[in-house]
């Protein structure tokens, strides 16, 4: 008769595949790390896959949700690599809250202009951080067109003018952005380099 109180340990089934797991994970971050310096041919990969997975849409004629959905997913991933970090339109929301909060007007003991200060541009989404989750994405995306659950009818043209308006539209909004906060997202121009004669 088992008595209740006494600990279950689990048994040999359940740690081997606990540690089959483990296992994998680590060759998993092994293999995202030895790819991480590779940032072309990461892409170039990630552009090969969309490939397939657009070819796979085309072909079979179906699955346009899943395309709209992941086409959705990638401008979001998108916009978050445009934006900064540290969005100046909400800093000056928020310091214009404290004010109204009673708070004290610190505007003269910082840099009132933006050029007084060096400030990099920081990504809300790093690259590195895009091109995983695209790549994620756009695997779960293809294994979605093997499965019929996924392939629900609809009029495909008006999913691709619906994205490209929403696609126009939001780059609208964050190219004025962008101007009227004084940023550019990429780093473009000559190289210098220090020390090189």
């Amino acid at each position: 008769m088992m008595n209740s109180h006494e600990p279950s340990t689990p048994g040999p089934g359940v740690a081997n595949v606990s540690m089959k797991l483990n296992d994998a994970q680590r060759q998993y971050q092994q293999l995202l790390d030895r790819i991480t310096p590779f940032v072309l041919y990461r892409w170039l990969g990630a552009a090969g896959l969309l490939a397939l997975f657009i070819l796979r849409i085309v072909l079979s004629q179906g699955w346009y949700i899943v395309c709209y959905a992941h086409a959705i997913y990638i401008l979001n991933l998108l916009l978050a690599f445009l934006q900064p970090k540290f969005d100046p339109s909400l800093q000056e929301d928020l310091l214009a809250d404290e004010i109204e909060g009673g708070g004290e007007d610190m505007g003269e003991s910082l840099p009132s202009q933006r050029d007084d200060e060096f400030r990099p541009f920081v990504r809300r989404l790093p690259e590195w951080q895009f091109w995983l989750s695209a790549t994620r994405a756009t695997l779960i995306a293809l294994f979605c067109t093997f499965s019929e659950a996924f392939d629900v009818p609809v009029y495909w043209p008006i999913l691709v003018v619906y994205f490209f308006v929403l696609f126009a539209l939001t780059m609208r909004r964050q190219i004025q952005h962008m101007i009227k906060y004084k940023y550019i997202p990429f780093d473009i121009g000559r190289k210098v380099r220090y020390g090189s004669h």
